[in-house]
């Protein structure tokens, strides 16, 4: 039985690519033509561009922030500590929605620009354009670097006196330490938060619409719904998909050295560890690592916090009272579907049932690798297949058409959500059931519990923390995206997300902010669960 449902699962998330790869060869051959002429080239070289400047901004950010907070001591270093991962709280497309606004030829900068040189029109100065693919790089760098962040600063606390102080020993200055000694170690984590930060780019679609650059991303939702042609995008997210596979071939390529990285003699750094900066330098690393900070964050919610307090009446509309129950809706019931299909595939793993079963567990998480919009082509097509079965099935018994059961309902976003973000629910599950010891299954099988009796009164009373937390992410993240739920939503179907999209779209960024708040107030939840880690390590 157990075995069963693993592998149900890893084949309800393998069905949307295969589905994906056969709608793309079956395609016909005028939109391969197109695609490989028209589409492809320019979007390839778009997305190329903007995941080369974005890694190296979130490169650069995160790789000397990490550092600076880890072996340095400057002004307000415990507080910037925690404050570095607020961006995360901040989705990539509300971030390039407050940076059109700020940034504007009427927002604030430019406004004070003309205001101290005297400038009248556009024509008389030169002022960086954000909507432009460096733009969409600084605003989309300026959210993502806390992936590198958090994946460095803990490589650098827990190898900080097993190499970086015997080299420092040795009369190596912080500089060198960092870059002969801690850099080269840490480069299996640099590898992973930059795969993150490349993934979290090629899912986006609502940034890189709105700072006017048609990355792969938005080529498939152009393709799809503009010119009508589902084939065409499913074979453009068939090179995402090969996109995709580079990426997590190098990420594994790179983790092939990371036993490397750490030693059992490893601690963390203490506040003696650090070496404290002097003059200049204190300010310019506590000014470094405050730039981001407020980029990423402070910014983008100072512009939608300030149009929001001028239209609170917009949380009595039925507008909004409507996205916020579908929001909730898909929301948990996608998290308890999640957290369920999670507790299988980490029970199986903890039993150890069969090779198959255990190759099944590892595909079914591969689902958050897979971008949105690439999910949501191939979600529409076993569920159109499953709807059309439904409705010749009801037709014969009942003589009446019931219409689109699956594929135009909820169903389809609650389907892509689980299949993205069951990844994450499987992780948190997983780490819970580990800090259990297998004595305790025994325990209660001596003791004449069967397995089922033994999760229901044992495992899962104990791991409340964890199927909770789990729980919690899975929420959160599915109130945050936006790719797959814009393709995949319901005629009159609005989630928080694609209410602001709506509304940003038409040019109204004023009028999506009260829902643009909502769900960052929802993101400062998993933010406030890693701070308090870092908190405890800082």
């Amino acid at each position: 039985m157990l075995q069963a449902a693993v592998i149900i699962a890893s084949l309800a998330v393998a069905a949307p690519i295969v589905a994906i790869v056969w709608l793309a060869a079956t395609g016909g051959t005028a939109d391969i033509v197109h695609v490989t002429t028209t589409v492809l080239p320019r979007a390839i070289l778009r997305t190329a561009w903007l995941l080369v400047l974005i890694s190296i901004a979130t490169g650069v950010t995160g790789i000397l922030a990490a550092w600076l907070t880890t072996a340095c001591e400057f002004p307000l270093r415990r507080i910037l500590t925690v404050m570095l991962v607020l961006p995360l709280a901040m989705p990539t497309y509300l971030a390039a929605y407050a940076a059109g606004e700020f940034f504007d030829f009427t927002g604030p900068v430019q406004s004070a620009v003309r205001a101290v040189f005297g400038f009248t029109r556009p024509r008389d100065y030169w002022f960086p354009d954000i909507r432009s693919v460096g733009g969409a790089a600084f605003v989309m760098g300026s959210v993502l670097y806390p992936y590198v962040y958090l994946a460095c600063r803990s490589m650098f606390l827990m190898q900080g006196r097993a190499a970086a102080d015997v080299a420092r020993t040795l009369g190596a200055s912080p500089l060198r330490v960092f870059f002969r000694v801690q850099l080269p170690m840490a480069r299996p984590a640099i590898v992973a938060g930059l795969m993150l930060v490349m993934m979290e780019t090629l899912n986006d679609i609502g940034a890189v619409e709105y700072l006017g650059v048609p990355t792969l991303t938005f080529s498939i939702y152009d393709t799809w719904l503009n010119r009508g042609s589902l084939s065409g995008a499913a074979q453009i997210a068939c090179v995402m998909l090969v996109i995709v596979a580079a990426l997590l071939l190098a990420e594994r390529w790179a983790r092939r050295s990371q036993r490397f990285a750490t030693s059992k003699t490893t601690s963390w750094v203490h506040d003696a560890a650090r070496v404290p900066l002097r003059g200049m330098a204190k300010w310019a690393a506590m000014l470094f690592c405050l730039a981001p900070v407020l980029a990423g964050f402070f910014v983008p919610a100072f512009v939608l916090g300030g149009y929001a307090i001028k239209r609170l009446d917009a949380l009595v509309t039925a507008r909004m009272a409507s996205a916020l129950w579908n929001t909730v809706l898909v929301g948990a019931i996608t998290a308890v579907i999640a957290v369920v299909l999670a507790f299988v595939l980490a029970y199986s793993a903890r039993v150890g049932r069969g090779r198959i079963a255990g190759f099944a567990a590892r595909s079914a998480v591969l689902g958050y690798a897979v971008p949105g919009t690439v999910l949501a082509i191939g979600v529409l097509i076993p569920l159109a297949t499953l709807d059309n079965a439904l409705t010749s099935l009801v037709k014969s018994w009942w003589g009446w058409n019931p219409g689109l059961m699956l594929s135009g309902t909820m169903f389809a976003i609650i389907y892509a959500m689980t299949a993205r973000f069951l990844t994450m629910a499987e992780g948190t599950v997983d780490a819970g059931l580990h800090k259990l010891p297998l004595s305790l299954d025994h325990a209660a099988r001596t003791l004449g519990r069967t397995g089922p009796q033994m999760v229901r009164s044992i495992l899962i009373p104990v791991m409340r923390p964890a199927v909770l937390t789990a729980a919690l992410l899975v929420f959160i993240e599915t109130i945050k995206e936006l790719s797959a739920t814009i393709l995949l939503r319901p005629f009159n179907f609005n989630t928080l997300a694609t209410l602001v999209y709506e509304d940003a779209s038409r040019a109204q960024v004023p009028d999506a902010s009260v829902p643009a708040l909502i769900i960052v107030l929802a993101g400062l939840v998993p933010v406030i669960l890693v701070s308090r880690t870092l908190d405890r390590g800082r």
